[in-house]
Formats: C-alpha cells, structure tokens, sequence
C-alpha cells in the first residue's frame, strides 16, 4: 500500500501516542491533558502557529506551506473526546480511569492527524495554509457547533473542511465515501406522562401511567411505518423508561427517554410533529397529561459532490483503487462535523480498521482503535493537503 514513506516512519511514535491517549481518556469538554499533549506536539513539530482554548479545550494548528500565505486554506479535523463506558478489553493500554474508555477511536483519529501535521510541518511540500482541527466533545455535546459559534471559520478561513472516522465494520485500510448524506441528523426525546398513582390491586382508583407509557411507545412506531415515504429514511427509538419503584404501588409518573434520527429537514419536521401530538394526544385519551421534548442535537452530515471526488482521489492515491469503495447507504448515526459541513464544503470519509469479520463496533466495551491504520490515515490527510494546494 502506497503509503508516504515518511509517514511510514512515524508508526512506532504514532503507536506510542495512540496507546498513551487510550489509557487516558477525557470526556467531552474535560480534554485538558489531551489537548495540552496535542499543542505541545505541535509545537515541537514547528507549526507557524498553536492557539488553544476554542470551545474551552480545542486546539488548532496553522501550517503555511513552502511559499507561505497565498489565500488558499484546507482544514482537516479530528475529534478528541472519549466515552462513559467501562473498558473490557484487557489490553495492556487499556483505559486507566474507571468509567471512561476511547471506544469510538477518537484517541486514533488524534493521533493521525497528529502523524499528518508533524509530516506537513516538516516537508511544507504545498502551497498555501494548512488549519489542523482538534475538536473536543463529539459525543453528545456537539464540540463541533461550539467551535463553530466561537468563529473558527473566522478565525481560520478555509475553502473546505474535511473529517475522517474509523470503521471497524470495513476491512483494514479501506475507504469509503459517498455524496450527499452520510450521518443522519438526530434528536434527543424526552417525554414525562402524569397520571394518577394508586394500589396495584386497585389500579381502577388510579389512571396508570405505565399502560399510557406502553401505547405511546407502540404508536411512536407509526410515525415511520405509517407517515413517512417508504422512500425516506428515519428511525424512532425508545432507549429508556422509569415509573415506579416496587411490585404492588401504580406510579404518578412514568419518564421516557429516545431518539429520533433522519437526513431530510422535512422528514425532521414531520417526525417532530407526529412525535408531539401523538404523545400528548394519547396521553390526553387516558384522561392523563404528558410531555414531549424534541430537542435537535446534530444536523445531517452532508457531504459537498466537488469536495467528495477530491477526498476520494487522495484516498484512491493511497490505498488504490481496489481499496476504495463508494459507500452505498449512509448510516444512521450521528456526527457533529455536520456544523462544520453546514458552514463550509467538505466531506466527511470511512477509514476501515476492521482486523476481522467479528471485530467489535464503536461504542462497545472490547473496541480498541487498529494502530496499524495509523499511518494509513496520516498517507490520506497529507496526501489530500497536497493535492488540494499544489506547489506553484
């Protein structure tokens, strides 16, 4: 694989700095020794200029090329942030702090970028700047909207912003990319009915939130099966509910807690709707009252055509052609690159890094990011930087 010979020499540091982010992982917003270690490297690989303190713990590198500043700029972003979940792999980098663990592959995509910089830093083989992007808080608390609304496109103009993500579900060194949608936008729902308690035995001097509960998750279901065009795509889903706390006793309320996802803002518009008035209208029938909270987190990861044939052909440069597919559907998870991608073009590809058919997904316990894509991913983002802003 045609990797860049000098990225190929940064394997063992790149594993080094990989392994020592897994076995400290920050959540989101909390990345301070992480972010620390990002802008001191850096620093010491030579970067025109480090500003640190964007959506409290993001970093970002400025790289001129040969000649210096002539209006061009890329930017190439990496998430940084870990997850709550308590590690099971026991590899002997696994996570040092209880409850937390990099399950998603951020502790790799920082360290790619990483192997990228300290490439272009070294080498200046481009014209024009280069924006290396270290953004906190992926997971949930939307870093990347954040970084946006504190002006990083102000700050550090760029024609177009690009992102890549792991994929352990694709074999090891492969890309993937497609036009259009890729990440679905999503939203947080949160839903409290109040109903009347009373003794479990006499559930007739009562009006039980728990059957009112059970009716609105089984007619929630329609909003897809029955309101949306078969050919669009949303999901509705109900991933947490809480009433009661013994065997005999009806509770006074039962809370509710899901998620909904789509790519179309109509679709979006749609699912909000159904979802509140079916909500309320149920519980209203119970003679009850309720509560429905659609609360949109991410939009839709879009990815710009133009920006998309470019990604592909630095990926087509390093992996090859027969290591690089279009990726036929996009997924229903969630990425908040999209506000990003909201205010400037650019694309958003897989990196696989499965290393067999069975290999965990992202979020689980016995995840660990595959070092051995490291320089792979590297190949790719100095790759892109030179051909996106070619010297002379």
């Amino acid at each position: 694989m045609p990797i860049i010979n000098r990225v190929a020499e940064f394997h063992p540091e790149m594993t080094e700095w990989r392994r020592d982010f897994h076995m400290h992982p920050e959540l989101g917003f909390e990345e301070v020794r992480t972010s620390r270690i990002v802008a001191e490297k850096l620093r010491e690989f030579g970067c025109d200029e480090v500003v640190t303190g964007i959506a409290k713990t993001g970093v970002v590198g400025v790289i001129h090329g040969a000649n210096g500043k002539n209006g061009r700029a890329i930017g190439l972003r990496a998430d940084m942030d870990a997850l709550p979940i308590e590690e099971a792999t026991g590899v002997p980098h696994a996570s040092t702090v209880p409850g937390k663990m990099h399950a998603c592959g951020h502790d790799g995509h920082t360290t790619m970028l990483l192997g990228a910089a300290k490439y272009l830093a070294e080498t200046r083989n481009f014209d024009g700047t280069v924006y290396v992007i270290f953004q906190p808080a992926e997971e949930n608390l939307a870093g990347g909207g954040v970084m946006v609304e504190e002006g990083l496109f102000d700050r550090f103009p760029v024609d177009r912003v690009y992102g890549l993500h792991n994929w352990p579900g694709a074999p090891a060194g492969t890309f993937l990319w497609r036009e259009g949608p890729v990440m679905a936008a999503v939203a947080n729902l949160e839903v409290t009915i109040t109903g009347k308690g009373a003794h479990g035995a006499l559930p007739f001097q009562g009006n039980d939130p728990i059957v009112i509960a059970a009716s609105i998750v089984q007619a929630l279901q329609t909003i897809v099966a029955r309101n949306l065009d078969a050919a669009d795509a949303g999901v509705i889903t109900i991933g947490h509910i809480n009433g009661g706390h013994t065997y005999n006793v009806i509770p006074e309320t039962v809370t509710m807690l899901g998620t909904a996802r789509w790519f179309l803002p109509e679709v979006g518009d749609l699912m909000e709707q159904k979802f509140k008035s079916l909500v309320t209208g149920i519980a209203a029938s119970f003679g009850a009252t309720a509560t429905a909270e659609f609360h949109r987190a991410y939009p839709a990861t879009i990815n710009e055509p133009e920006s998309t044939k470019l990604a592909e052909k630095a990926a087509l440069a390093v992996a090859g052609a027969e290591r690089v597919a279009h990726m036929p559907k996009p997924t229903m998870g969630a990425e908040d690159f999209a506000f990003m991608l909201n205010e400037r073009p650019g694309a958003y590809l897989m990196l696989g890094g499965g290393r067999t058919a069975t290999d965990p997904g992202v979020h689980h316990p016995l995840y660990d990011f595959n070092d051995e894509i490291l320089p792979i991913g590297a190949s790719y983002w100095a790759t892109l930087v030179e051909q996106q802003l070619p010297r002379g």
